[in-house]
Protein backbone atom coordinates (compact mmCIF):
# COMPACT_ATOMS: atom_id res chain seq x y z
CA UNK A 1 0.00 0.00 0.00
CA UNK A 2 1.37 3.43 -0.94
CA UNK A 3 2.48 6.16 2.03
CA UNK A 4 -0.17 8.81 0.34
CA UNK A 5 1.03 12.52 0.97
CA UNK A 6 -0.01 16.10 1.47
CA UNK A 7 2.09 19.13 0.59
CA UNK A 8 1.05 22.37 2.72
CA UNK A 9 3.19 24.72 1.31
CA UNK A 10 2.41 28.59 -0.10
CA UNK A 11 5.59 28.08 -2.67
CA UNK A 12 4.77 26.91 -5.82
CA UNK A 13 8.42 25.53 -6.57
CA UNK A 14 8.11 23.41 -3.78
CA UNK A 15 4.95 21.63 -4.59
CA UNK A 16 5.68 21.44 -8.15
CA UNK A 17 9.19 19.82 -7.22
CA UNK A 18 8.12 17.61 -4.38
CA UNK A 19 5.44 16.49 -6.03
CA UNK A 20 7.89 14.98 -9.07
CA UNK A 21 10.20 13.73 -6.74
CA UNK A 22 7.62 12.11 -4.58
CA UNK A 23 5.53 10.43 -7.62
CA UNK A 24 8.81 9.32 -8.74
CA UNK A 25 9.27 6.91 -6.06
CA UNK A 26 7.25 3.25 -5.82
CA UNK A 27 5.32 3.13 -2.74
CA UNK A 28 4.88 6.90 -2.38
CA UNK A 29 1.99 8.98 -3.61
CA UNK A 30 1.14 12.73 -3.33
CA UNK A 31 -2.40 12.43 -3.14
CA UNK A 32 -2.73 16.43 -3.16
CA UNK A 33 -1.19 19.94 -2.71
CA UNK A 34 -2.61 22.94 -1.49
CA UNK A 35 -1.45 27.08 -0.49
CA UNK A 36 -2.10 26.93 3.27
CA UNK A 37 -3.76 25.24 5.68
CA UNK A 38 -7.59 25.99 5.05
CA UNK A 39 -7.10 24.71 1.29
CA UNK A 40 -5.49 21.41 2.73
CA UNK A 41 -8.04 21.36 5.32
CA UNK A 42 -10.79 20.94 2.28
CA UNK A 43 -8.91 18.61 0.28
CA UNK A 44 -8.58 16.52 3.41
CA UNK A 45 -11.93 16.07 3.62
CA UNK A 46 -12.28 13.65 0.58
CA UNK A 47 -9.33 12.09 1.53
CA UNK A 48 -6.64 11.99 4.69
CA UNK A 49 -2.69 11.79 4.01
CA UNK A 50 -0.69 9.23 5.67
CA UNK A 51 2.29 11.77 6.13
CA UNK A 52 1.93 15.95 5.87
CA UNK A 53 5.13 17.93 4.38
CA UNK A 54 4.18 21.26 5.85
CA UNK A 55 5.31 24.95 5.48
CA UNK A 56 4.94 27.00 8.52
CA UNK A 57 4.87 30.65 7.37
CA UNK A 58 1.90 30.38 5.04
CA UNK A 59 -1.04 33.55 4.41
CA UNK A 60 -4.52 32.84 5.98
CA UNK A 61 -3.66 30.16 8.65
CA UNK A 62 0.12 29.54 10.07
CA UNK A 63 1.80 26.09 9.95
CA UNK A 64 1.84 26.15 13.70
CA UNK A 65 -1.96 26.62 14.34
CA UNK A 66 -2.81 24.31 11.63
CA UNK A 67 -0.38 21.53 13.30
CA UNK A 68 -2.07 21.98 16.54
CA UNK A 69 -5.75 21.72 14.93
CA UNK A 70 -4.33 18.52 13.64
CA UNK A 71 -2.99 16.60 16.70
CA UNK A 72 -6.29 17.41 18.22
CA UNK A 73 -8.44 16.56 15.76
CA UNK A 74 -6.71 13.87 13.79
CA UNK A 75 -3.43 13.28 14.59
CA UNK A 76 -1.27 12.69 11.83
CA UNK A 77 2.40 12.41 11.20
CA UNK A 78 3.77 15.66 10.12
CA UNK A 79 7.15 17.24 8.38
CA UNK A 80 8.22 20.40 8.69
CA UNK A 81 9.47 21.74 5.54
CA UNK A 82 10.97 25.20 7.15
CA UNK A 83 13.38 27.90 5.66
CA UNK A 84 16.68 27.75 7.61
CA UNK A 85 17.04 30.68 9.63
CA UNK A 86 17.14 31.47 13.33
CA UNK A 87 14.03 32.09 14.01
CA UNK A 88 12.81 29.66 11.81
CA UNK A 89 14.88 27.12 14.53
CA UNK A 90 12.90 28.82 17.22
CA UNK A 91 9.26 28.37 15.74
CA UNK A 92 10.10 24.50 13.85
CA UNK A 93 10.99 23.65 17.87
CA UNK A 94 7.43 24.82 18.87
CA UNK A 95 6.44 22.40 16.16
CA UNK A 96 8.26 19.62 17.17
CA UNK A 97 7.00 20.01 20.60
CA UNK A 98 3.32 19.76 19.01
CA UNK A 99 4.00 16.61 17.49
CA UNK A 100 5.87 17.09 14.11
CA UNK A 101 8.44 14.02 13.65
CA UNK A 102 11.29 15.58 11.53
CA UNK A 103 12.25 18.78 9.93
CA UNK A 104 13.29 19.07 6.69
CA UNK A 105 15.24 22.84 5.91
CA UNK A 106 14.79 25.17 2.57
CA UNK A 107 16.52 28.10 2.27
CA UNK A 108 15.23 31.27 0.53
CA UNK A 109 17.44 31.10 -2.24
CA UNK A 110 18.39 28.41 -4.92
CA UNK A 111 15.26 26.29 -3.54
CA UNK A 112 14.53 23.99 -6.72
CA UNK A 113 18.53 23.46 -6.85
CA UNK A 114 18.03 22.32 -3.36
CA UNK A 115 15.26 20.54 -3.17
CA UNK A 116 16.75 18.42 -5.89
CA UNK A 117 20.11 17.49 -4.12
CA UNK A 118 17.81 16.64 -1.07
CA UNK A 119 15.49 14.60 -2.48
CA UNK A 120 17.05 11.35 -0.49
CA UNK A 121 16.58 13.11 2.89
CA UNK A 122 13.15 13.94 1.92
CA UNK A 123 11.89 10.75 0.92
CA UNK A 124 13.75 9.16 4.00
CA UNK A 125 11.84 11.52 6.14
CA UNK A 126 8.30 10.47 4.89
CA UNK A 127 9.17 6.79 4.88
CA UNK A 128 10.42 6.90 8.57
CA UNK A 129 7.54 9.53 9.38
CA UNK A 130 4.44 7.21 7.71
CA UNK A 131 5.78 4.85 10.33
CA UNK A 132 5.02 6.66 13.17
CA UNK A 133 1.39 7.53 15.03
CA UNK A 134 0.86 10.56 16.99
CA UNK A 135 -1.72 10.83 19.84
CA UNK A 136 -3.83 14.23 20.36
CA UNK A 137 -1.88 14.90 22.93
CA UNK A 138 1.08 16.19 20.74
CA UNK A 139 2.98 12.94 21.94
CA UNK A 140 4.33 10.88 19.62
CA UNK A 141 3.47 6.89 19.81
CA UNK A 142 4.01 3.88 18.39
CA UNK A 143 3.07 2.17 15.24
CA UNK A 144 4.34 -1.26 14.75
CA UNK A 145 5.65 -2.32 11.60
CA UNK A 146 7.13 -5.72 10.64
CA UNK A 147 9.34 -4.51 7.30
CA UNK A 148 9.88 -0.96 7.76
CA UNK A 149 11.45 0.74 4.74
CA UNK A 150 15.56 0.24 4.67
CA UNK A 151 18.33 2.89 4.67
CA UNK A 152 21.04 2.28 2.48
CA UNK A 153 24.35 3.55 4.30
CA UNK A 154 27.18 4.71 2.40
CA UNK A 155 30.48 6.01 4.26
CA UNK A 156 31.23 4.24 7.72
CA UNK A 157 33.04 6.13 10.59
CA UNK A 158 36.63 5.53 8.58
CA UNK A 159 35.83 8.21 6.67
CA UNK A 160 36.23 10.66 9.96
CA UNK A 161 37.95 9.06 12.66
CA UNK A 162 39.54 5.20 13.05
CA UNK A 163 39.43 3.04 15.61
CA UNK A 164 41.34 2.18 18.53
CA UNK A 165 41.70 -0.61 20.17
CA UNK A 166 43.71 0.09 23.31
CA UNK A 167 41.79 -0.38 26.48
CA UNK A 168 41.35 3.22 28.21
CA UNK A 169 42.21 3.26 32.39
CA UNK A 170 39.26 3.53 34.84
CA UNK A 171 38.58 7.20 35.64
CA UNK A 172 36.66 8.95 38.08
CA UNK A 173 34.88 10.32 35.06
CA UNK A 174 31.69 8.84 33.14
CA UNK A 175 30.41 9.59 30.14
CA UNK A 176 27.12 9.36 28.65
CA UNK A 177 26.38 8.99 24.97
CA UNK A 178 23.23 9.07 23.04
CA UNK A 179 22.46 8.41 19.38
CA UNK A 180 18.92 9.18 18.49
CA UNK A 181 16.75 10.49 15.00
CA UNK A 182 13.36 10.19 13.74
CA UNK A 183 10.99 10.78 17.19
CA UNK A 184 14.37 11.41 19.19
CA UNK A 185 13.18 14.95 20.09
CA UNK A 186 10.35 13.92 22.02
CA UNK A 187 11.93 10.38 23.16
CA UNK A 188 15.18 13.25 23.98
CA UNK A 189 13.03 15.53 26.37
CA UNK A 190 11.09 12.83 28.04
CA UNK A 191 14.29 11.37 29.39
CA UNK A 192 16.36 14.60 30.16
CA UNK A 193 13.87 15.98 32.24
CA UNK A 194 13.43 13.12 34.44
CA UNK A 195 17.29 13.68 35.56
CA UNK A 196 18.54 15.52 38.43
CA UNK A 197 21.16 17.89 38.88
CA UNK A 198 23.69 15.28 39.76
CA UNK A 199 23.25 13.53 37.00
CA UNK A 200 27.02 12.59 35.17
CA UNK A 201 27.87 13.92 32.09
CA UNK A 202 26.32 13.55 28.46
CA UNK A 203 26.99 14.19 25.05
CA UNK A 204 24.31 13.36 22.63
CA UNK A 205 23.92 12.84 18.73
CA UNK A 206 20.41 14.13 17.70
CA UNK A 207 19.61 13.42 13.78
CA UNK A 208 18.93 17.38 13.18
CA UNK A 209 20.39 19.99 10.76
CA UNK A 210 22.38 23.04 11.11
CA UNK A 211 21.12 26.39 13.40
CA UNK A 212 18.36 24.04 14.81
CA UNK A 213 20.56 22.35 17.33
CA UNK A 214 20.87 25.22 19.06
CA UNK A 215 17.18 26.36 19.22
CA UNK A 216 16.80 22.10 20.43
CA UNK A 217 19.07 21.99 23.24
CA UNK A 218 17.95 26.02 24.48
CA UNK A 219 14.22 24.47 24.85
CA UNK A 220 15.47 21.45 26.74
CA UNK A 221 17.28 23.54 29.19
CA UNK A 222 14.73 25.64 29.94
CA UNK A 223 12.72 22.53 31.13
CA UNK A 224 15.51 20.11 32.44
CA UNK A 225 16.79 20.72 35.86
CA UNK A 226 20.75 19.44 34.39
CA UNK A 227 22.53 22.06 32.00
CA UNK A 228 21.73 21.34 28.43
CA UNK A 229 23.93 23.29 25.16
CA UNK A 230 25.09 23.11 21.80
CA UNK A 231 28.03 21.68 21.96
CA UNK A 232 31.03 24.16 21.35
CA UNK A 233 34.99 23.49 20.37
CA UNK A 234 36.45 21.90 23.32
CA UNK A 235 33.75 22.14 25.69
CA UNK A 236 34.33 19.38 28.97
CA UNK A 237 31.96 16.20 29.32
CA UNK A 238 30.90 17.63 33.33
CA UNK A 239 28.20 16.04 35.57
CA UNK A 240 25.11 17.76 35.16
CA UNK A 241 25.47 19.01 31.92
CA UNK A 242 24.22 17.45 28.29
CA UNK A 243 26.11 18.45 25.17
CA UNK A 244 23.99 18.70 21.95
CA UNK A 245 26.11 17.85 18.86
CA UNK A 246 26.00 20.99 16.28
CA UNK A 247 23.89 19.99 13.66
CA UNK A 248 26.22 19.51 10.11
CA UNK A 249 29.22 18.81 12.18
CA UNK A 250 30.67 15.39 13.92
CA UNK A 251 31.02 15.78 17.74
CA UNK A 252 34.05 13.77 18.56
CA UNK A 253 34.87 12.80 22.36
CA UNK A 254 38.39 13.20 23.65
CA UNK A 255 40.62 12.13 27.03
CA UNK A 256 42.88 14.41 28.59
CA UNK A 257 43.99 12.96 31.52
CA UNK A 258 41.12 12.05 33.58
CA UNK A 259 38.64 14.82 32.39
CA UNK A 260 36.75 14.77 28.63
CA UNK A 261 35.94 17.24 26.23
CA UNK A 262 34.47 17.48 22.51
CA UNK A 263 35.81 18.10 19.59
CA UNK A 264 33.49 19.26 16.75
CA UNK A 265 35.10 18.21 13.47
CA UNK A 266 33.46 19.15 9.38
CA UNK A 267 33.71 15.54 7.64
CA UNK A 268 31.53 13.42 5.12
CA UNK A 269 28.32 11.89 5.97
CA UNK A 270 28.59 9.18 7.48
CA UNK A 271 25.55 6.66 7.03
CA UNK A 272 24.04 9.14 5.57
CA UNK A 273 24.16 11.96 8.56
CA UNK A 274 26.35 14.83 10.00
CA UNK A 275 26.67 14.48 12.94
CA UNK A 276 26.53 11.23 12.93
CA UNK A 277 26.30 8.64 16.10
CA UNK A 278 28.73 5.96 14.62
CA UNK A 279 31.69 8.94 14.80
CA UNK A 280 30.25 9.85 18.11
CA UNK A 281 30.11 6.30 19.26
CA UNK A 282 33.74 5.53 18.08
CA UNK A 283 35.16 7.99 19.67
CA UNK A 284 33.14 7.20 23.22
CA UNK A 285 34.81 3.80 22.43
CA UNK A 286 38.09 5.20 21.57
CA UNK A 287 38.49 7.33 24.59
CA UNK A 288 36.41 6.40 27.05
CA UNK A 289 35.79 3.04 26.94
CA UNK A 290 34.60 1.02 30.32
CA UNK A 291 34.08 4.60 31.72
CA UNK A 292 31.24 5.48 29.30
CA UNK A 293 27.47 4.63 28.77
CA UNK A 294 25.79 4.09 25.69
CA UNK A 295 22.36 4.73 24.88
CA UNK A 296 20.73 4.35 21.41
CA UNK A 297 17.15 5.38 20.95
CA UNK A 298 14.34 5.90 18.62
CA UNK A 299 15.06 6.37 14.87
CA UNK A 300 14.98 5.19 11.15
CA UNK A 301 18.06 3.63 9.53
CA UNK A 302 21.08 2.07 11.20
CA UNK A 303 23.50 4.88 12.15
CA UNK A 304 24.68 3.91 15.62
CA UNK A 305 24.93 0.12 15.59
CA UNK A 306 28.11 -0.07 14.52
CA UNK A 307 29.28 2.64 16.78
CA UNK A 308 27.75 0.86 19.89
CA UNK A 309 29.10 -2.88 19.21
CA UNK A 310 32.50 -0.60 19.09
CA UNK A 311 31.44 0.37 22.70
CA UNK A 312 30.49 -2.78 23.73
CA UNK A 313 33.49 -3.75 22.85
CA UNK A 314 35.70 -1.26 24.77
CA UNK A 315 34.16 -2.41 28.00
CA UNK A 316 31.51 0.55 27.93
CA UNK A 317 27.40 -0.88 29.48
CA UNK A 318 25.20 -0.45 26.45
CA UNK A 319 21.52 0.41 26.38
CA UNK A 320 19.04 0.13 23.56
CA UNK A 321 15.48 1.51 23.42
CA UNK A 322 12.69 -1.29 23.33
CA UNK A 323 10.60 -1.67 20.41
CA UNK A 324 7.40 -0.84 22.02
CA UNK A 325 8.47 2.74 23.08
CA UNK A 326 10.27 3.29 20.07
CA UNK A 327 9.02 5.94 17.36
CA UNK A 328 10.65 3.80 15.22
CA UNK A 329 12.46 0.75 15.81
CA UNK A 330 15.56 1.16 13.58
CA UNK A 331 18.25 2.26 14.95
CA UNK A 332 18.25 0.42 18.41
CA UNK A 333 16.85 -2.85 16.59
CA UNK A 334 20.33 -3.13 14.09
CA UNK A 335 22.74 -2.30 17.15
CA UNK A 336 20.42 -5.18 18.44
CA UNK A 337 21.01 -7.69 15.33
CA UNK A 338 25.13 -6.98 15.93
CA UNK A 339 25.16 -7.87 19.11
CA UNK A 340 26.09 -4.69 20.56
CA UNK A 341 23.39 -4.15 23.45
CA UNK A 342 23.68 -5.43 26.51
CA UNK A 343 20.25 -4.47 27.94
CA UNK A 344 16.95 -3.38 25.72
CA UNK A 345 14.88 -1.27 28.41
CA UNK A 346 11.59 1.20 28.23
CA UNK A 347 12.02 4.72 27.42
CA UNK A 348 11.11 5.61 30.93
CA UNK A 349 13.55 3.31 32.11
CA UNK A 350 16.44 4.77 30.82
CA UNK A 351 16.99 8.11 32.92
CA UNK A 352 17.32 4.76 35.93
CA UNK A 353 20.30 3.63 33.76
CA UNK A 354 21.86 6.93 33.30
CA UNK A 355 22.08 7.64 36.69
CA UNK A 356 23.65 4.28 37.30
CA UNK A 357 26.99 5.94 35.89
CA UNK A 358 26.99 8.55 38.52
Amino acid sequence: MAINVMIVDDSAVVRQVLTKQIDGVQGIKVIATATDPLFAMNKMSNQWPDVIILDIEMPRMDGITFLKKIMAEHPTPVVICSTLTEKGADVTMQAMASGAVDIITKPKAGLKDFLADHKTQMIDAIKAASMAKVSKSGRVAVQSHTHPPKINPKLNADAVLSSCSKPMSETTDRVVAIGTSTGGTQALERVLTQLPRNAPGIIVVQHMPEQFTAAFAKRLDSVCQITVKEAEMNDRVMPGQCLIANGGRHMILKRSGAQYRVVLKDGPLISRHRPSVDVLFRSVANSAGRNALGVIMTGMGDDGASGMKEMHDAGAYTVAQNERTCVVYGMPKEAVKMGAVDVEVPLDDIPKMIMRQS
